[in-house]
């Protein structure tokens, strides 16, 4: 038993030191509620006049120090009435994360901008630049090494291989991005005809500069360029109050990448009054992920007027899950969109 214990000590110790060796990014299963973290073209291409997200992630509690993520984001569009069919869009990013037994944390903040272009009534286009600073460290070095593990049990007093040569002081590094974005939607007939489709496509490519990281003290290490692709799309179905939001997102970090394919279903109860206002837009979304080869994602949402909030929880299917039981992270989401409901009367996240 007390071998078994170990050996998954060590297990969880090697995927902690392995994330922090490869330096992979952060990631939310609520893609579609991280906008200009997954695309700067998106930064200020909405129906609305300001847009707020906050993000939680609470991950692998069960079998280790939790993996904790939190990020506020904020976005404008600049110039809407001013200039005909192009206008500007500008945005804040922030986050924290911290992982594992070494606490090793990172601070970002990014400012985006952004040039939007509606082509014609059902084509916008938009092209966006994201730039800022990175700080990461080591906060707690008091943890155990696979060196220090004899075959049967841990050894403290072993040589653990690595003082002298990890670097646990903190280092800062600056960071860009850029992307483009593409949405097509199709004006519905009338209010209660529930016609409406958009389309979402965007690619965007994270890190151009490649940022050097010192995470060992001889020694520096790029932090690779990271590919995404990302899709999504509304299909209301005519006649009903019900919507199909499938979506999609892919990316790649040198070897590393990550698939996320699924949807939701969105239940409308209650338009918004035509005339008086009086009454807000409420609205239920329920479906799922499956990020390919890691985890099933139950997630469900509600939305009022301008505001919703979204929970989902990670089921573990990797082989990972032999520890973990399952058990993967809790993730949740608040998004407020100024004007949004007025704007574009299907909800505020379309």
């Amino acid at each position: 038993m007390v071998k078994s214990v170990f050996k998954i000590s060590f297990v969880l110790i090697g995927l902690i030191y392995g994330s922090w060796v490869h330096a992979q990014d952060i990631h939310f299963s609520q893609f579609n509620e991280t906008p200009l973290l997954i695309n700067p073209g998106q930064t200020g291409a909405f129906s609305g006049e300001m847009r707020v997200f906050i993000n939680y992630k609470d991950q692998w509690n069960s079998i280790a120090e939790p993996y904790r993520t939190f990020m506020l984001s904020f976005d404008v569009g600049l110039l809407k009435k001013k200039w005909n069919n192009v206008y500007l869009g500008t945005g804040l990013l922030i986050y924290n994360d911290q992982a594992g037994k070494t606490k090793f944390g990172t601070t970002q903040v990014n400012l985006s901008l952004s040039a939007i272009l509606a082509a014609n009534p059902k084509n916008k286009f938009s092209l966006g630049l994201q730039g800022g600073f990175a700080q990461k460290g080591v906060k707690n070095t008091d943890v155990k090494w696979g060196n220090q593990f004899d075959g049967d049990t841990y050894d403290p007093n072993l040589d653990s291989g690595e003082e002298g040569t990890l670097n646990t002081s903190s280092f800062v590094y600056g960071d860009f991005a850029a992307g483009l974005n593409w949405d097509f939607t199709t004006k519905p007939k009338n209010m209660a005809s529930n016609d409406k489709v958009t389309l979402n496509l965007g690619v965007a490519l994270f890190h151009l500069n490649q940022p050097k990281q010192k995470f060992y003290v001889d020694n520096y290490q790029s932090l690779y360029a990271k590919l995404v692709v990302h899709g999504k799309s509304y299909i209301g179905i005519p006649n009903t109050t019900l919507a199909f939001i499938p979506s999609f997102l892919y990316m790649k970090q040198k070897s590393a990448q990550e698939i996320n394919v699924g949807g939701l279903i969105r239940y409308s109860l209650k338009e918004e009054s035509k005339y008086t206002g009086l009454i807000k837009s409420s609205a239920i979304y329920i479906g799922g992920f499956f990020r390919v080869g890691d985890s099933f994602i139950p997630m469900v949402m509600f939305e009022l007027a301008d505001f919703a909030v979204g929970f989902n929880y990670d089921i573990n299917v990797s082989g990972l899950k032999s520890v973990s039981s399952g058990k993967g992270g809790f993730e949740i989401s608040i998004r407020y969109i100024k004007g949004a409901s007025v704007s574009n009367g299907k909800g505020a996240m379309f």
